[in-house]
């Protein structure tokens, strides 16, 4: 693309047609499939004047909790008085969703913008992908709007992940479970290998890893590269009251009465990595998170599509639940606080997750399934699941539309049922989606 072009776009209003058209060519790059490697996305970067070297960066791998540990920690940073972006991924609705600055998705005009941008720079031997594109867009953004700092979620892994071209005040590694086989390794230590990667020399590093062998392998990785490790359940812990708030005992501080904003028991544990995290940044990096923005940053987050409750009449419940920890604490949460009432599951699911495990974890705590299937094309066929599912419950339909399945949910559930959307963090993109057409449907 040539150069006066692009200072043409930098200097007019972008259409929605160009918007739009944007969108339909930057989802055409996912046939390139997914490509492990840095080397595409240093070309990338250089060629844009390496952006991420301009502000300061957190970097989140992990299996579960990633969002809603960057999220929270880019709220606190913002109440502490910064200037923050936040890259996550998937989006639920709009592709904007994944480039937030102060909390806000960057407008239509800086998508087209920055990735016009990123397609004018060499990127090396062969197409981006998509995520080498989003991620580039993202640190792109970033730099040009001046932020102070950027929380950086990996996409797939850490050590060869796109994002991984950061130095950061701080790395995050939440937990480990098996995913991605085909990408990261059929072992827990191998994927902890692979998650291990984002491990920078003299970088500390918070992590929430448990199991044996996984733990291992990180500690391993941070000892070579001189990087102070903190984990959860040695370094830090945390105490539940019943009241729904926690006692985190840190590395220095004890905090009493802390309250997460992010519903389901889980989050607690996310939450005292979040701690440890502002502990670390204001003892070793230069950063000063008071308390109180401490406090506030971390009850005021919200994280959509993960137990987000956005209906009370009859109760729907938006949760992404998208592999076997994350099915396994939504049915928990099921269980302990929707006991009392008639519960409906509408869920699909893609075919890269343990799906029978999941669904089997899932319907376990409820009363009838609704089976539908996301448009992309990793869907699995409801037809696939309804075997699973007619062994577990005897009020199983079918109804392939998200929108559809939702409706139907909807329309026959009492005003005291609940309704739980999961499966897929598209399938909850979905249902969001179409209570953003029809916000009739939802009843505050």
């Amino acid at each position: 693309m040539c150069r006066a072009f692009f200072q043409n776009l930098m200097s007019r209003t972008i259409t929605q047609k160009e918007y739009d058209d944007c969108l339909e060519e930057m989802f055409g790059l996912g046939r390139f499939g997914i490509i492990l490697g840095l080397s595409t996305i240093r070309s990338i970067l250089k060629g844009l004047g390496n952006p991420q070297d301009t502000y300061r960066t957190i970097h989140v791998a992990g299996t579960n909790g990633k969002g809603s540990i960057a999220s929270s920690l880019a709220s606190i940073l913002q109440r502490s008085g910064h200037r923050v972006g936040l890259y996550t991924s998937p989006h639920l609705v709009r592709f904007n969703e994944r480039i937030l600055v102060d909390g806000s998705p960057i407008s239509n005009d800086d998508v087209v913008r920055s990735y016009r941008k990123v397609q004018t720079v060499h990127a090396g031997d062969r197409n981006p992908t998509f995520f080498e594109y989003t991620t580039a867009m993202a640190l792109y953004e970033f730099g040009k709007q001046n932020v102070d700092w950027a929380v950086i979620e990996t996409g797939m892994g850490g050590r060869l992940d796109a994002t991984n071209v950061l130095t950061p005040e701080l790395s995050i590694i939440t937990n480990i479970s098996l995913e991605h086989r085909m990408y990261l390794g059929n072992t827990i230590a191998e994927i902890a290998g692979e998650k291990a990667g984002i491990i920078k020399r003299r970088v500390p590093v918070v992590t929430g890893v448990r199991q044996r062998s996984a733990v291992s392998v990180v500690a391993e990785k941070a000892q070579s590269l001189s990087a102070p490790l903190y984990r959860l359940g040695q370094a830090f812990r945390v105490r539940r009251s019943k009241d729904g708030t926690f006692t985190y005992y840190g590395m220095e501080s004890i905090w009493r009465k802390v309250r997460t904003g992010l519903l389901g028991n889980y989050q607690i544990d996310n939450a005292a990595l979040v701690l440890a995290a502002c502990e670390i940044l204001n003892r070793k990096r230069h950063i000063q998170l008071e308390p109180d923005a401490v406090r506030e940053g971390l009850e005021s987050n919200r994280w959509p599509g993960r137990l987000e409750m956005v209906s009370s009449s009859p109760l729907v419940i938006l949760d992404g639940a998208h592999n076997f920890i994350a099915a396994r604490n939504l049915a928990r949460f099921i269980t302990e606080n929707l006991k009392d009432r008639r519960v409906t599951l509408v869920v699909g699911m893609l075919d890269d997750k343990p799906y029978r495990s999941m669904l089997k974890s899932l319907l376990a705590a409820c009363d009838r399934v609704i089976l539908t299937q996301a448009t992309i094309n990793r869907s699995l066929p409801i037809d696939v699941l309804k075997p699973i599912a007619s062994e577990i419950v005897p009020d199983v339909s079918l109804v392939a539309d998200v929108g559809d399945a939702v409706v139907h949910a909807l329309d026959t559930s009492k005003p005291d049922d609940a309704v739980v959307v999961a499966g897929s963090l598209y399938v909850v993109g979905e249902a969001k989606a179409l209570f953003e057409r029809r916000p009739s449907l939802i009843a505050s």
